[in-house]
């Protein structure tokens, strides 16, 4: 009884690890021109993944790229820019937040958020980015949910 009881507790135990890991999941996040009552917009504005997992950018409308905002990601991130009208994949193996936005719409609120590895060491930088116009009256309240 002692020996199947055992059995049990490490199948278990391996399901619970397997099925942790197997819960990360790459997020897709499309490029609007318009979603309910916005324009411009990122069809996410936040969205949580871990380390190694993949964001996908799909270039739904056109007109629309990807830029990470400088100062607005972890320390030892690289630039990333998009092409325009392309669709567009990262694969984030640092944790911490990364701020981007639509280079020719971010004044009009086309910004959005990844936190990697639910890890957020780096808000306080994310809090000191410089936002234009549209994307400055929602930021706050985006950056206060992450």
């Amino acid at each position: 009884m002692l020996k199947k009881n055992l059995i049990k507790f490490i199948v278990s135990i391996s399901l619970l690890l397997f099925s942790s890991n197997s819960m990360a999941a790459d997020e897709t996040i499309e490029m609007l021109n318009k979603l309910d009552k916005e324009s411009m917009v990122f069809s996410k504005k936040i969205v949580r993944v871990d380390i190694g997992d993949t964001v996908y950018w799909k270039a739904t409308d056109k007109g629309h790229n990807v830029e990470f905002i400088k100062g607005g990601v972890p320390e030892g991130v690289d630039k990333f820019k998009t092409k325009f009208n392309k669709d567009a994949q990262y694969t984030f193996n640092v944790p911490g937040v990364y701020a981007y936005w639509c280079t020719p719409h971010k004044s009009m609120g086309m910004i959005g958020f990844v936190v990697v590895g639910n890890d957020k060491s780096n808000l306080e930088d994310i809090k000191k980015i410089k936002f234009y116009s549209r994307s400055k009256k929602i930021a706050p309240d985006l950056i206060n949910s992450l």
